[in-house]
Parts: structure tokens; C-alpha cells; sequence
């Protein structure tokens, strides 16, 4: 009786979705989250005086939550899609801290002219003292797979080491849940809608760095702008393939890294 049970339970879980009723042209969103990252990335490295960059690119992270969600629909096989994520992760890493000015000493404690492989063993190791989105994705992608499956204590398990480690991940904890949040209720907008809105709307409002008509708020209240690209549906049928977006987030660091030591890369070309 009990493994009869255990079997109905298995095959009516409602997290088991095989479907997205939202908007799912990805590709198309995929592009305005790419270029919108750019923009953000550029204002965090290069432009800092300009605040406008960094608002334009709340809307990024939202939108590859959503696609994460979407993902872990279609995928024929999660784990390889885990593992992609993973791969990626590992070579991007460098570049990001480098691009957007996150390293650290512990970096640079053994001199490359003394010794280059564990020079550059050290460089990549202690570049995880601040991961980039990646991982936070990444998480995503085993928290929602640990919800489609119905295992719950490893879903559960996953969310506590990601709020004990809250300050470390991009995004923490709340990244997560709003990935979680998109995946779960994506066969139906209209619960989908408040709740997600609801959510993002709670995470804008932990923070103060504005204030308007005195409601004060935190720059990730802007991220909600990325609601009518998940819920609007649009059909233009953009196909590009899968590795381009890939390729992309480490393309992009290379970019920004570029842009950000332009003056001294001209300076020694041309002296």
C-alpha cells in the first residue's frame, strides 16, 4: 500500500513540468540579458560615474533566471547541463575577477617568474573567493532539479548551505529562490505573475540607496523592468545556436577587461 502510494505521489508531483506557458522565445530575451550584462558590467569596471549602466543591467539577472527555469524544462539531460555550466564556470573565473576588479592578494602570493604553473594555480584557486553568477546559476540549476524530482531534503539541504553562504554567492539565497520561483509556477502566468512580482518587489525594497516620494529602495527594485520579457509572450521564431550564448559571458569579460585597460594597452602600442 504504502509503495502504491509512494508511486501516485511520484506521478502526480506538480513540479514536474513539461511545458513553459510564458514567454518562450528565449533566444530573443537571451540577447537583451546579454547586452544588458555588457552594460552593467561596463558601468561596474569602466564608467562608475555613470549609475544609469548599472540600472539598465538589473534586468540580466532575472531574465537568465527565467531561462534557467526554462532550461531545466527542455533539457534532455539536466546533468550535462549542470556540467556546461560548470565547464563554463571554471574558465570564465579568471577573466571575471580581473574584469570586474575582484581579486585579491592571495592571488598574487606566488610570483609567476618563479614559478609559472602554480603561479597560475594559485591565481585560478583563490579567484573563487568571489564567484561570479555562474555558480549562482549553477545552484539554481540543482535546486530546481532537486524540486523536479521530488527530493525534497536535498532541495532543502542545498538552500541552507546557499544562505549560510549567502554573502559569498552572487545574488545569495534570494537568486536562487527567484530561479526556483520561475520554474515552479511556469505552466501558469497568472500565478506565476504575483507571486514572482511579489517576491522581486520584496527583494527591491531591502535596500536604500534611493528614495522616491520616501519609499526608499535598493538598486535590484529595478530588476522587476525584466517582468514583460518573461511574461509577454513573443514569437519571433530567433534561432541561434546554444554555444554562442556559451561563449559569450567569457567573450564579454574579455571585453570589459579590454575597455577598462584601453588607455594603458594604447599607451603601450604607441610609445
Amino acid at each position: 500500500m504504502a509503495a502504491k502510494k509512494q508511486g501516485w505521489l511520484d506521478r502526480n508531483w506538480p513540479f514536474r513540468h513539461t511545458e513553459v506557458r510564458l514567454n518562450t522565445d528565449t533566444n530573443l530575451i537571451k540577447l537583451v540579458a546579454m547586452a544588458a550584462m555588457l552594460v552593467d558590467h561596463l558601468g561596474a569596471a569602466v564608467f562608475p560615474q555613470y549609475r544609469v549602466m548599472r540600472i539598465i543591467g538589473r534586468i540580466a539577472f532575472p531574465i537568465y533566471a527565467y531561462c534557467i527555469a526554462v532550461g531545466c524544462v527542455y533539457t534532455r539531460d539536466i546533468g550535462k547541463y549542470l556540467q556546461r555550466l560548470a565547464i563554463l564556470a571554471l574558465v570564465s573565473q579568471p577573466i571575471y575577477v580581473l574584469a570586474l576588479n575582484h581579486t585579491n592578494y592571495m592571488m598574487f602570493k606566488v610570483p609567476f617568474s618563479e614559478n609559472p604553473l602554480l603561479a597560475i594555480y594559485n591565481f585560478c584557486l583563490y579567484s573563487w573567493k568571489d564567484p561570479s553568477i555562474l555558480l549562482t546559476l549553477a545552484i539554481g540549476v540543482a535546486s530546481i532539479w532537486s524540486l523536479r524530482q521530488r527530493r525534497v531534503w536535498t532541495l532543502l539541504m542545498i538552500l541552507i548551505v546557499t544562505f549560510m553562504l549567502d554573502s559569498y554567492i552572487d545574488y545569495g539565497v534570494k537568486g536562487v529562490l527567484l530561479m526556483l520561483l520561475l520554474y515552479a509556477f511556469c505552466n501558469a502566468w497568472y500565478i506565476s505573475l504575483p507571486i514572482v512580482a511579489g517576491f522581486m518587489l520584496y527583494w527591491g525594497l531591502q535596500g536604500s540607496a534611493y528614495n522616491v516620494f520616501d519609499i526608499t529602495f535598493g538598486i535590484q527594485l529595478f530588476a522587476m523592468l525584466a517582468l514583460p520579457f518573461i511574461y509577454i509572450p513573443m514569437h519571433t521564431r530567433l534561432r541561434l545556436n546554444k554555444w554562442i550564448f556559451y561563449a559569450y559571458y567569457p567573450a564579454h569579460l574579455l571585453v570589459v577587461l579590454l575597455a577598462k585597460n584601453w588607455n594603458a594597452l594604447t599607451a603601450m602600442i604607441f610609445r
